[in-house]
């Protein structure tokens, strides 16, 4: 089915609609694997996938697909043929798809303020703006999924005209977080811990004004301020890392704070596991700290460089009432801090700022999926997975020998 034209009947054991999953980044495409099984064992369909000639990570996105038995096509073939339902994980390159779209958040929803991208829109809004998603006066998503009902608030001041493609459909990330909080003990011993220490995870983003950006020593600090005996420290890192410095670069820079006893979660793997064994969460400004604290985990913020946050949104809201952690003090007595500020109700403030439908998105995000197929949605229903158990870097660290006295 993937000759030069995109598609070869004459070889094919089945015969359906494709339904494209789109992403331009790693991100993108984990979120879109939080769909596959709402359709995926319906025979009428056919699952493929693209990424952008411009993804930033283009060729992990690509090895990832490949490496779960995905179908990969080239932009030239996906170009020439209408499919019979697009998935996109961002507005990056949507112009370029033919068939019915669905435009799919990534991270903590569409509504968060990011640097200005041009020299006139200085706050312009990730997914919300029209220069996203219009040309020639059109809207290109047919429907626009959003996590809360205040996006819709947001997309109404700017894009009005894609208003009526837009519904509220919670967040499915944030739904197989919770489902995966059952199965914490397991999660825990994913991460060697059998014991009853504390798993205390510390998480960045990328960027230079990130927690890891802006501090090259954070996770050997923080390693080497949480007493081993109580703590296991795991460092979760954001895709986009890896990918520009390389996974051989990342765990060199972490060597000192691996040998000191840091677990690093695999790259490219589901963090999800990792958030539902911790006790504590450290975090700067990325979604995965919003998402510890919607599910109740004291979060202890990691300071980063300026990033514009829109007022209200879950991120911002974190931010303004959790504290920071200071290096030059004590770690366990700022941990406190953030379990007092959990005990005053923040993660159910978090909860309800991320989804207004939830444990509804798998039901929501299907009947929308079916409506653009055109076709029936099936009966047998499909229940809401777990993640997967999350997996550590087995590289080993070699120590390096230390000097000896006089030599």
């Amino acid at each position: 089915m993937n000759d030069e034209n995109g598609a070869q009947e004459h070889w094919a054991t089945r015969l359906g609609l494709q339904a494209l999953f789109f992403a331009p980044h790693v991100v993108a495409l984990l979120r879109l694997n939080d769909l596959v099984p709402l359709i995926d064992a319906d025979h009428r369909l056919m699952r493929v996938y693209a990424v952008p000639d411009n993804g930033e990570d283009r060729p992990d996105a690509a090895e990832l697909i490949r490496a779960d038995g995905g179908v990969l096509l080239t932009m030239p073939q996906i170009r020439r043929v209408a499919h019979g339902l697009v998935l996109a994980g961002s507005t990056r390159g949507i112009h370029d798809v033919l068939g019915p779209l669905l435009l799919v958040p990534h991270g903590g929803g569409l509504g968060q303020y990011r640097p200005h991208r041009t020299d006139t829109d200085a706050a312009l809004v990730t997914g919300l703006h029209p220069a996203q998603l219009m040309r020639d006066g059109r809207v290109r998503p047919d429907r626009i999924a959003l996590t809360h009902e205040r996006e819709r608030d947001l997309l109404a001041r700017f894009c009005p005209e894609a208003l009526p493609h837009a519904f509220v459909g919670g967040d499915i990330a944030f739904d197989r977080l919770v489902a995966t909080a059952e199965y914490r003990d397991q999660h825990r011993r994913a991460l060697g811990v059998k014991d009853d220490r504390e798993i205390l995870l510390v998480t960045s983003t990328w960027s230079p004004r990130s927690g890891f950006g802006r501090n090259p020593e954070l996770f050997r600090q923080i390693v080497e301020a949480a007493p081993r005996d109580r703590f296991r420290v795991v460092a979760s890192l954001h895709p986009q890392i890896f990918s520009q410095h390389g996974v051989g670069q990342v765990l060199g820079w972490l060597s000192d704070a691996i040998e000191a006893g840091l677990g690093v979660l695999a790259p490219h793997t589901d963090w999800r596991g990792a958030v539902a064994a911790a006790d504590y969460v450290m975090a700067d400004y990325t979604s995965v700290g919003t998402f510890a604290a919607g599910l109740g985990t004291p979060v202890l913020r990691l300071p980063h460089g300026p990033q514009p946050l829109l007022a209200g949104s879950p991120t911002a809201v974190l931010a303004e009432h959790t504290p920071r952690w200071d290096a030059t003090r004590p770690l366990l007595p700022q941990l406190h801090a953030a379990a007092d500020a959990q005990g005053r109700g923040l993660g159910a403030r978090i909860a309800g700022l991320l989804t207004s439908r939830p444990g509804e998105a798998g039901k929501a995000f299907r009947k929308e999926m079916y409506e653009l197929l055109g076709l029936p949605e099936p009966a047998r229903a499909v229940p809401l997975s777990p993640a997967p158990l999350p997996q550590l870097v087995s590289r080993p660290v070699i120590p390096r020998p230390r000097s000896r006295p006089g030599g």
